[in-house]
């Protein structure tokens, strides 16, 4: 059960209608074998890439389908989370690392990767956490020296989403040693000589998304890798910042709706005392509760989503989404494993890694309190300024 939504289009529900046959068939039937294995299949992104998901956004030139409109992606976005694996980072690949490229880069480099992006050929990730530098991205210790031909990098990243699997990797570094916002974007390839991958950590969800330390050791960059003006790493990285949060907005909103569904079907089937769960007064009463933060928290992102279209998604409310939908998220997950009993606490129920997938979605791309300093902080109370 949800809400009719009017933000779409005919044409954006045929598309779901094919989005949602692919990921069940070819997402889906692999995902408990992903989880072991604590990553996706390359072939994954290859499938993805044969059918067109990939990058919708790239010149027909490269491969692309030219697709600018948002709504699209977060067509994908709903329907891989509900039928296929929410693990499976394709948006990670086509709209947080892909733009970068598509923005950023020159002719040149768009022409160099660009088409194996969109194919899936290659596999995309960004690296900017490190472990004292997360949320304060300002700080983070990563060098690149100018050594006239080519770029010295050297440090290390954490936390890294695709770590394993990618094959480019945009890493944010220090290029001006006196100016905290100095920094620049250089684009590492697999191969590349003192680039190594560390630990493929273990995490409490999300268990088939592979994450990763990095390292460099004294990578020669070429100074044909590096995207835009190596001295304004930092201004790029937050003018991406706000679509990143409409994504992840999208993300825990789809989440907390399916953990909603997986709850109305059990608590119909579920008996207690002799009746269904869902005759008990608390269980109507939470889920009532919670379909109307789910339904409110929906126009909210559906809203934003049109204001992206038009240009027009600030940083504020991007933030004021972000915060919004992830603690939502997760107190849906948490109220409906509840209601499961001991079985939501048994693996082989999708309950719990909804509830354990949610746990970082306060957290990343700007944890919670980062996101009530930047909704604060645009009404007026900037600690920086008062103090």
């Amino acid at each position: 059960m949800a809400m009719r939504r009017t933000i779409f289009e005919p044409e954006h529900e045929i598309f779901r209608d094919g989005a949602r046959r692919f990921f069940q068939a070819e997402i889906a039937p692999h995902a408990e074998r992903w989880r072991k294995q604590g990553m996706v299949d390359r072939e994954a992104y290859l499938k993805a890439g044969e059918q067109g998901y990939l990058l919708l956004w790239a010149d027909e030139k490269y491969g692309g389908a030219g697709v600018a409109d948002f709504r699209y992606e977060q067509v994908l976005i709903e329907e891989n989370i509900r039928h296929g694996e929410p693990c499976f980072y394709l948006n990670l690949h086509s709209r947080l690392v892909g733009p970068y490229f598509g923005q950023l880069g020159n002719d040149e480099q768009k022409a160099r990767f660009l088409p194996a992006f969109v194919q899936g050929a290659k596999i995309l990730a960004v690296a900017i956490t490190e472990s004292g530098a997360g949320s304060d991205v300002a700080s983070m210790k990563t060098r690149a020296e100018d050594k006239g031909d080519h770029w010295l990098l050297n440090g290390s990243k954490t936390y890294i989403s695709n770590g394993q699997l990618a094959d480019v990797v945009v890493v944010a570094a220090r290029t001006v040693p006196d100016q905290r916002y100095g920094i620049g974007l250089f684009i590492v390839e697999r191969g590349m000589e003192g680039f190594e991958r560390g630990r493929h950590l273990q995490k409490i969800g999300l268990h088939a998304q592979d994450t990763s330390e990095l390292f460099f050791k004294d990578v020669k960059v070429p100074k044909t890798n590096v995207l835009g003006d190596p001295a304004k790493g930092f201004h790029y990285l937050t003018h991406f910042l706000a679509e990143e949060r409409l994504i992840g907005s999208v993300q825990y909103t789809t989440g907390a709706q399916l953990a909603w569904d997986l709850t109305l079907d059990w608590v119909k089937e579920r008996r207690m005392f002799g009746k269904p769960l869902g005759a008990f007064q608390n269980t109507r009463f939470k889920l009532a509760e919670l379909r109307a933060q789910i339904d409110a928290a929906q126009v909210f992102v559906d809203t934003l989503v049109t204001e992206h279209l038009q240009g027009k998604l600030s940083a504020d409310l991007a933030a004021e989404a972000k915060l919004l939908t992830s603690e939502l998220e997760f107190r849906t997950a948490d109220e409906c494993l509840q209601l499961f009993g001991g079985a939501g606490y048994m693996e082989e129920y999708r309950i719990s890694r909804c509830f354990t997938d949610a746990r970082v979605s306060r957290i990343y791309a700007g944890a919670s309190e980062v996101m009530k300093e930047i909704i604060s902080r645009g009404f007026g109370l900037d600690d920086r300024k008062l103090t």
